[in-house]
């Protein structure tokens, strides 16, 4: 297929409209459900919680004063392109497609939130013997998962003498 035509890469598309819906979704219910600093134990090990977090990963220059909101936006729409770019290129390779899309999907959730809210809305809460991981969401998850999977294809490729990122 042509490189400009509309090959099966978009198809994957969905996949990250599904991953941010899913997250927009779940913060809507959160954040009409809870206050910041309700906690509500699920079990042993997972809370809901509603944090609004204004930095990064582990609240990464949170504190920084609000510019680090705009500078998040910028980073967040040129690696979105560079995902787009590769997932276009991605080929016939379904992990790395998969991947590329729940990564893309996860910068978009979060994206809307730093663009409409100024922050990111943080809600899951694992912990165990009083050690807690930092409140997460969706959005999170899928690019924790997304990143795992591209890494694990990056392993498939070395480990059959394959150049990363070829279709297949």
């Amino acid at each position: 297929m042509p490189e400009g035509g509309h090959g099966p890469w978009q198809r994957w598309l969905l996949l990250s409209l599904l991953v941010a819906a899913a997250d927009l979704a779940t913060k809507a219910w959160v954040s009409s459900a809870f206050r910041p600093g309700d906690v509500h134990v699920i079990t042993p090990f997972l809370n809901l919680v509603l944090w609004h977090n204004p930095g990064a990963a582990f609240s990464f220059l949170a504190g920084a004063g609000g510019w680090q909101r705009w500078f998040f936006v910028g980073v967040t729409l040129v690696v979105g392109a560079v995902l787009l770019a590769m997932l276009r290129k991605s080929g016939g390779n379904r992990l790395l497609a998969a991947a590329l899309a729940l990564v893309l999907g996860g910068a978009a959730g979060n994206l809307w939130d730093r663009v409409t809210l100024g922050h990111v809305v943080d809600f899951i809460q694992l912990h165990a013997a009083g050690y807690y991981w930092p409140a997460f969401n969706v959005a999170d998850s899928a690019i924790t998962v997304g990143v795992a999977l591209i890494l694990w294809d990056g392993v498939r490729d070395a480990r059959a003498g394959r150049a990363p990122a070829q279709g297949r």
